[in-house]
């Protein structure tokens, strides 16, 4: 399954929990309900995956943390804010290159209809 295909799948699920439990909770309660929705319907997904940097071939653990990895090739930052900014779009972009993923996903469980809070990355 590629990039498109996982993602198409990825936003329909994360309507349904947004669907569920509504806007207003912490960014954790939608990763792990997320989460669960991506592993019952029987795709690949790591949780809070390390993420290294490499700096002159020595790789360094900064702390970077994917909040979703799906299918080893699809990032989702999940976050729940009053809007999103440039930080965002940003930290998202540095997982992409970190990880070598050509789309991310960046959701933002805060608003009214999820729609207005997913917006595609790509590298």
């Amino acid at each position: 399954m590629n990039e498109d295909q996982l993602s198409n799948i990825v936003i329909g699920l994360a309507i349904n929990v947004h669907k569920n439990l509504g806007p207003g909770l912490l960014e954790s309660a939608y990763e792990e309900c997320l989460f669960y929705e991506l592993s019952k319907n029987g795709l690949f997904v790591e949780k809070q995956k390390a993420m290294p940097l490499i700096y002159e071939e020595v790789k360094l653990d900064c702390g970077y943390r994917i909040d979703l990895m799906v299918g080893g090739k699809l990032i989702l930052e999940i976050k729940s804010v009053e809007a999103l900014n440039d930080i965002h779009l940003a930290q998202i972009l540095t997982y992409l290159k970190l990880a070598e993923c050509k789309l991310g996903l960046l959701i933002n469980f805060n608003v009214k209809y999820l729609k207005d809070g997913i917006k595609r990355v790509i590298l």
